[in-house]
């Protein structure tokens, strides 16, 4: 094969290709995503089950760790009675409630987050899909 033959040959490969890349009208043969970026993909099930691990373990797990801080704490705050650490202490188990009550609001809107999802991306998909409703209205009205 002579040089000229082979370069009209990939001329004519580039040329179908920049053709098959500039379609709108088709879907690729590889659909993944661009820019090497893997795809959005949600999983209600598997959103289901971990809103379900926070409920029944991490939640549960958290209270009774601060049951058993309570409890140790306040033995400990009676026995100094009358010192400064008992003043210490008090102060720095009603810090660890408030970070215990912050972290258990925070499982609690992840959880509910997680419960949510599905219907977000639902409806984020509907709007989004609504959004071109002009769009197409143009094109079919050419």
């Amino acid at each position: 094969m002579s040089f000229d033959d082979e370069w009209a040959r990939h001329k004519d490969n580039a040329v179908t290709q920049q053709a098959a890349d500039m379609r709108l009208n088709h879907v690729p043969l590889d659909p993944g995503g661009g820019g090497g970026q893997p795809d959005l993909a949600t999983t209600p099930a598997k959103k289901k089950a971990a809103a379900n691990t926070i409920e029944t373990h991490i939640q549960p797990d958290l209270k009774s760790a601060a049951d058993a801080a309570d409890e140790g704490t306040t033995g400990a705050v009676t026995e100094f009675k009358g010192w400064d650490t008992a003043a210490g202490l008090k102060q720095a188990h009603e810090h660890w409630d408030s970070q215990v009550k912050r972290l258990n609001a925070r499982l609690e809107s992840e959880k509910s987050a997680l419960r949510n999802a599905s219907t977000l991306f639902k409806n984020n998909d509907l709007t989004t899909g609504y959004s071109f409703t002009p769009v197409q209205s143009k094109v079919s009205g050419l």
